[in-house]
């Protein structure tokens, strides 16, 4: 079977352009420091650190607004950021990425939205929106994940809508892009990559063992491949962040390869996978670790 190599997380590559910087906007419901991260060298001294943002691509016909930025890139880094209060109290927040391309420039920034009730209660889960802004904090993709009461069990996926977990990918005015649903299986995790009409476009083939450790730091890697399953076209990967945040936060990362030609709708579809996939897998990890350590 034919593979497409893809080129490891993180490497660095020529600057063509030169990186835009924003300051934090007093007033914004979104903070700055706390949320989009520091880019040093670009403060000055008392000031909150600014952001390095990615340029803004031109305009492109036919590509929903501010999805722009996905027709350049291959790879997408998503760091999950650090919750200071669920940390200390185990008391469930709402999650919150940052997502970068492969110069740790800022695309996105993602947070989800959700009740504090189906937090509590449902853990891992719950429904929940995850909104998914650009630079100038306009929406520009929305992740909508129902509550489903009875689902997730992947032998039992194909037995009828109720029992497969399904997120839709959407743009801020409800228009589809794309769906996530999980396949049956009797060990790994299958899920299918489905236009905005429910029509299958790919295929995702999780691992036999989905385990990370001090024993086992490799990263565990989530295959795209073709629907027929000829060939291997991406990934989605949980990389190992160290002891100290695998143990004690909830600071995952993640990233996605994938063809730089391929639409970019099925770019936003995979981004959505991807937040499926960490609460499916990473999440009640990371709750078990919470309630363990308070």
């Amino acid at each position: 079977m034919a593979h497409i190599h893809v080129p490891e997380y993180g490497r660095q590559r020529g600057r063509d352009q030169r990186p835009v910087t924003v300051s934090p906007v007093p007033g914004s419901a979104l903070t700055f420091p706390q949320v989009l991260g520091p880019a040093p060298g670009h403060a000055l001294p008392g000031q909150a650190p600014a952001v390095e943002w990615m340029p803004l691509p031109p305009t492109m016909r036919g590509c929903p607004p501010g999805l722009e930025y996905l027709t350049q890139l291959d790879q997408v880094l998503v760091h999950q950021q650090v919750e200071l209060f669920e940390v200390f109290t185990g008391i469930e927040t709402e999650n919150r990425y940052q997502i970068k391309n492969a110069l740790g420039q800022q695309v996105f920034f993602a947070y989800e939205e959700s009740e504090f009730c189906m937090r509590t209660c449902c853990g891992s889960k719950r429904g929940f929106q995850m909104h998914i802004i650009d630079n100038n904090h306009q929406e520009v993709l929305r992740v909508v994940r129902p509550f489903q009461c009875c689902s997730g069990c992947v032998c039992c996926a194909d037995c009828c809508d109720h029992c497969a977990l399904t997120i839709a990918i959407e743009t801020p005015a409800g228009q589809l892009i794309g769906h996530v649903r999980q396949r049956a299986s009797m060990w790994e995790a299958h899920f299918d990559i489905l236009d905005a009409n429910m029509v299958p476009i790919l295929k995702i083939r999780g691992p036999c063992c989905i385990c990370q450790g001090v024993c086992c730091t490799d990263d565990v890697d989530f295959k795209l491949m073709t629907y027929d399953e000829s060939q291997q076209i991406g990934k989605i990967s949980k990389q190992w962040a160290g002891i100290a945040k695998e143990w004690y936060t909830k600071a995952d990362n993640f990233g996605i390869q994938f063809p730089m030609h391929l639409d970019v709708q099925v770019k936003a579809t995979l981004l959505g996978a991807l937040f499926l996939i960490d609460f499916m897998f990473f999440e009640e990890k990371k709750n078990h670790n919470n309630h363990h350590h308070r």
